[in-house]
């Protein structure tokens, strides 16, 4: 089983996740209701099982509880991940929703870079700051060790543009995560 477990706890945070590869049942409480369904979102559309248990200093905002989150998971789905090996390691997918329509390209690499091009209209999404968006995913992505390009191609609702998003991240990650013979790499090792 390709799984992977972390756990994080600061002055700020306190964060644990669990992620199968493979599927298995969703649980996801952040304290943050639209990160929650976003994250559900990821794991449902990517076919992986996940458990996210996150307490923040939210009395404070968003912002540590959903980037601490973002290094939780990356550092989770690195562990399931390990030597990268058998995997696609390549995926795209563009994604609709409703108005909006965005696009994500993952390279599981070992080379960790995000580019997020993205300009929501609203500010906020219910309780979640729509900034943080781009802070979740460079999180995730740098300590995942992938190569992450995101964007909305276009969009008028703030909601529908970061669940497309979400939504075309974890169909690509699915693609590349998918199982293969072999290192698909020339160089022979990632």
């Amino acid at each position: 089983m390709r799984t992977g477990a972390y756990s994080r706890k600061t002055k700020e945070t306190d964060i644990s996740v669990k992620i199968n590869l493979d599927g298995g049942p969703v649980e996801v409480i952040t304290g943050i209701g639209f990160f929650d369904h976003m994250l559900e979102a990821f794991a449902v559309h990517a076919g992986f099982g996940l458990e996210v248990k996150a307490a923040g200093d939210l009395h404070v905002d968003g912002h540590h509880t959903v980037e601490d989150t973002g290094i939780v998971l990356g550092k989770a789905f690195a562990e399931a991940l390990g030597d990268k090996s058998n995997i696609m390691r390549f995926g795209s997918f563009t994604l609709p929703m409703d108005d909006s329509l965005a696009r994500a390209a993952v390279d599981i690499s070992g080379r960790p870079f995000l580019v997020f091009i993205a300009d929501f209209p609203e500010e906020r999404v219910g309780g979640f700051d729509t900034c943080l968006t781009s802070e979740f995913f460079r999180a995730f992505a740098f300590n995942a060790g992938i190569t992450l390009h995101l964007k909305v191609e276009y969009g008028c609702n703030s909601h529908h543009m970061i669940e497309a998003l979400f939504k075309a991240a974890a169909h690509a990650i699915r693609l590349a995560v998918a199982p293969r013979d072999g290192l698909l790499s020339t160089k022979g090792v990632l």
